[in-house]
């Protein structure tokens, strides 16, 4: 009995249904404990087997399998054992006898047990659900909806009716498990109704249910990537349940939540500096390729250089025994951290060799590029990989996975583009969004400069395919209606195309959407003007008139990408002052609960706005939070490390100088005389422009010093070049006064 509890719920269920006669085959089996016992018992009494037996084996067989590790379970050998076929045969002539718990449970695990989905006997299974589906309890519907997509039936007509049914029954949902393997399965139909719905159910049932349950915080976090919305209150309170959890998780967990953070841009510091600590804890005993190469992918990128080369050691004594998967993800990893280990590269280049015809279209490329971004030597490879690229595309139908393959075969050196390749590109040019469209765009420039053989038919070619993506460009910006989905298209769009095609029209787009503009999209839309580095006003005055009246609504740490564009633009809204101070007095009673990071670049932004609130200035060179943005420093990548400590110098320089009542020291000096000895010491040619221009003003080349250093480490003047969609052109502020009380304007 002891082995029942933690065995087959099917079993228990049937055992203690009440007052039922014995059922001695039940019984019997119910005593198996291992897979071959049950495969003996069903072979000798296969006549007697009802479909409560059948059921209750194949749930038996499938417990089994998911109670050892990865690395020890023998899915394939139950496959094809005589007796499993058996008990297919049999589960498929009593589907009709099968209530509605065992026909979902049957089919879970015989999908779990690797029985191919266009097998008859899942097909008739899914059929057969499919006819009950308005029926089953809310646990059943997660069930068989976790089945639809291990089937990739995610956008079926089935998987829609099954998101119709938790839209009417949602209110009846009380397990957050339940709810949150429904929200992943249904989560490329939901609408923004239904999203709001789910979400505002998972943040209850979250606050009710045992906070040691980690998975279901884990699948709320999977639910907002997929929907690709980052629900700031949501994730928080998905994060403390998983922070708390933390000494519990192995590195897979780890690394999945990791990632699952990085696609929706949430970055806390409190989860990182955890998840480090735990990382490293695990680092002894995780010496197979499985639990190594996990360990790896999260750990390598927080670590101190020592630490990483001694990860790196250990990957180059595993590196033999990894399958494709786990080199694949080892180059990603060492390209994150560029890593110019050639011993461990050489090593993961020839596991890769060995299996790169395994891979999907999707992997060749992420190979390609991670190898190539570690400037990885090895011109046999390359050549393989790029021919499997080729292949690949010419196939390919799908406009993502062409544009994907043609961005990474751009960074390829080749003599001469094949016809080919730029015949699949045209054909699915016209169903590209614009976030296509312009890496397109960037390989097809790429392969222009490229080009050795300057042939007339080629270029004309090239000249095409661009004329063909500015039309397409131009099409999709005039009937674009939704600015939530242009958002979404144009997140990562940057470039001389559309900065010379598209930018122009992007800002009649925009405008044309101005009344789209809310507190829920204001932070993107300010962050994408930042983006862009385009100075609109009529959007950044809606901007400005969003921020003040629905202040309370947008999330405290969305303040910052609210306010970056008014900063880095230098614009003022008419209502400037209203808006800063609503923005101030909305972030201040949440100051303690901002990532450090982030924080800094507040307060930067705000200084450069001649904004110094006391007590965020306290709270900044407090010895706690310092302390604080020190160990979150340790587990950021090392340009975004840089970055922060540059922001925090110049924060700490323009409190100094700006607000001396605040006696907050300058504690830079050092870290600046670093920078200068890294920096180089030759003028540009703007500085030599600027020089001769002011000696022509002023008369006398003795009035003049170029690159001059002052006692804090002010050097030449420096101004932010802006796109701008207005009469004038405006110089973004630099932290002197004078630039403050007198703009620069004109066209430049």
């Amino acid at each position: 009995m002891l082995r029942l509890r933690c065995v087959n719920p099917c079993f228990r269920r049937l055992l203690h249904r009440g007052a039922v006669p014995r059922d001695q085959v039940l019984e019997q089996l119910g005593v198996c404990s291992v897979e071959e016992e049950v495969f003996d018992f069903v072979g000798k009494n296969k006549a007697k087997l009802t479909v409560h037996h059948v059921s209750c084996a194949v749930g038996m067989l499938w417990q089994f399998q998911k109670e050892k590790p990865q690395l020890l379970r023998t899915v394939e050998l139950i496959k094809s054992h005589p007796q499993f076929l058996t008990l297919r045969v049999l589960a498929e002539n009593k589907i009709t006898l099968m209530d509605n718990f065992m026909l979902v449970d049957m089919l879970y695990s015989f999908l779990r047990l690797n029985v191919d989905p266009h097998d008859s006997l899942v097909q008739q299974l899914v059929a057969e659900a499919w006819q009950r589906v308005d029926r089953f309890k809310m646990a059943s519907l997660s069930k068989f909806a976790i089945c639809l997509n291990d089937q990739h039936l995610q956008h079926s007509p089935l998987m829609g009716h099954i998101t119709s049914i938790v839209d009417q029954r949602l209110s009846s949902v009380n397990d957050a498990r339940i709810l949150s393997t429904l929200m992943i399965s249904i989560s490329s139909l939901v609408s923004p109704r239904l999203r709001d719905a789910l979400i505002c159910r998972a943040e209850h049932l979250l606050d009710n249910m045992d906070p040691s349950h980690y998975n279901n915080p884990r699948r709320v976090v999977q639910f907002l990537r997929n929907i690709k919305y980052s629900h700031r209150p949501l994730l928080e309170k998905c994060n403390q349940i998983l922070l708390h959890n933390i000494p519990r998780m192995d590195a897979e967990n780890i690394g999945i939540i990791m990632g699952l953070y990085q696609s929706l841009q949430f970055n806390n510091s409190d989860f990182r500096v955890a998840a480090k600590q735990r990382l490293t804890e695990l680092i002894d005993t995780s010496t197979d390729p499985f639990s190594f190469t996990k360990l790896f992918v999260a750990l390598a990128p927080m670590v101190s250089p020592e630490i990483r080369e001694r990860l790196e050691n250990t990957a180059l004594l595993l590196a033999d025994e990894l399958s494709a998967q786990q080199a694949l993800a080892v180059a990603e990893a060492l390209e994150e951290i560029q890593s110019r280990n050639l011993s461990l590269l050489n090593k993961i280049g020839t596991v890769i060799q060995r299996n790169v015809h395994v891979y999907k279209p999707v992997e060749v490329a992420r190979i390609t590029q991670a190898l190539y971004l570690t400037q990885y030597q090895n011109p046999e490879l390359f050549t393989k990989l790029r021919s499997v690229l080729v292949n690949f595309l010419q196939r390919s139908i799908f406009p993502y996975e062409v544009t994907m393959l043609t961005r990474v075969l751009s960074m390829l050196p080749c003599p001469r583009l094949d016809e080919a390749v730029l015949s699949r590109v045209e054909a699915v040019v016209t169903q590209c969004n614009l976030g296509d469209l312009n890496t397109i765009s960037c390989a097809i420039a790429k392969w222009v400069r490229n080009d050795p053989s300057h042939h007339h038919s080629t270029l004309s070619k090239y000249v095409r395919l661009l004329q063909t993506l500015n039309r397409c460009g131009h099409e999709r910006l005039q009937t674009a209606d939704r600015l939530d989905l242009l958002l979404e298209e144009m997140k990562y769009i940057s470039g001389e195309w559309f900065e010379e095609m598209l930018l122009q029209e992007t800002m009649v787009t925009l405008q044309r959407m101005m009344k789209q503009i809310n507190w829920n999209n204001v932070p993107e839309v300010a962050f994408f003007l930042t983006r862009i580095n385009c100075l609109c006003p009529p959007l950044m005055d809606r901007i400005a008139t969003i921020a003040i009246k629905d202040i309370d609504k947008i999330h405290y740490s969305a303040t910052y990408a609210t306010l970056l564009p008014f900063s880095v633009l230098n614009y003022d809204p008419p209502q400037a002052d209203e808006m800063y101070d609503a923005c101030i007095q909305h972030l201040t009673p949440h100051i303690r609960s901002f990532d450090p990071h982030l924080l800094v670049f507040l307060a930067y932004t705000l200084a450069v706005a001649d904004c110094f609130p006391e007590v965020l200035v306290k709270e900044i060179f407090s010895i706690d939070f310092l302390g604080k943005l020190d160990s979150q420093l340790e587990t950021l990548p090392d340009a975004l490390n840089m970055r922060t400590r540059l922001r925090l110098m110049e924060f700490n320089r323009a409190v100094s100088l700006e607000c001396p009542e605040f006696q907050v020291p300058w504690f830079h000096e050092r870290y600046c005389q670093q920078l200068q000895k890294k920096g180089s010491s030759t003028v540009s040619p703007v500085q030599q422009q600027i020089h001769k221009m002011l000696v022509e003003v002023l008369g006398a080349n003795n009035c003049i010093r170029v690159a001059v250093v002052t006692p804090y480490f002010y050097t030449t003047l420096n101004a932010n070049w802006t796109n701008t969609y207005s009469p004038c052109l405006t110089v973004s502020r630099a932290h002197c006064r004078f630039l403050k009380e007198e703009r620069f304007t004109g066209r430049w």
